[in-house]
């Protein structure tokens, strides 16, 4: 399965399923990323918040239903060059519609997939300040991202990899996914 050029990569997953590494293997061969989250980001620091999970998460689910589930989709698609590129981060259906609609070349989901007890300590152990404290936290994280749409855009995908074994196995499958989508 080639991926026509221009064209976009889909990133999907739980929070702390591995995207983040599945990232980096992309920006060793050389892929523009644009990651959604960070169009979050800047607007919670334009209102002057903190960078937790609750004024990130609750500021992207807010504007998500006063401007549409395609909010961020919108702001990063606005992004785009024309270049091969990942999108990290998608979180639902029509994200994925608005995407599909702003390429002219291919399109593909690629979702990272780990248990919940192994993302919970991977979340809790990388240190970011919108990490869940404890496992109630985590649920509720969860929670709010399926309510987004993002089991949806999981099923959908056309690439599944799994994260639960050692570091350098997960790197590896990734390269093999991105060695099939772009040669």
């Amino acid at each position: 399965m080639g991926l026509e050029h221009p064209g976009l990569i889909l990133l999907t997953g739980m929070p702390g399923s591995g995207k983040e590494e599945f990232v980096k293997v992309c920006e060793e061969r050389g892929i523009r990323i644009l990651r959604m989250g960070d169009f979050v980001r800047a607007e919670v620091q334009s209102r002057g918040l903190p960078m937790t999970d609750e004024n990130i998460g609750g500021l992207a689910h807010k504007m998500r239903e006063e401007k549409g589930f395609d909010i961020w989709a919108k702001r990063t698609a606005d992004a785009l060059s024309g270049e091969l590129t990942l999108i990290d981060g998608l979180r639902g259906r029509d994200e994925y519609n608005h995407f599909r609609e702003r390429t002219e070349g291919g399109l593909v989901i690629i979702a990272i997939h780990a248990s919940p007890s192994a993302r919970f300590e991977r979340l809790k152990n990388r240190g970011r300040s919108d990490a869940p404290a404890t496992r109630e936290e985590f649920d509720r994280r969860d929670e709010r991202e399926l309510r987004w749409g993002l089991g949806d855009v999981i099923a959908r995908a056309d690439y599944v990899i799994v994260n639960e074994s050692s570091i350098e196995d997960f790197r590896a499958r990734a390269g093999k996914a991105l060695d099939e989508i772009i040669g």
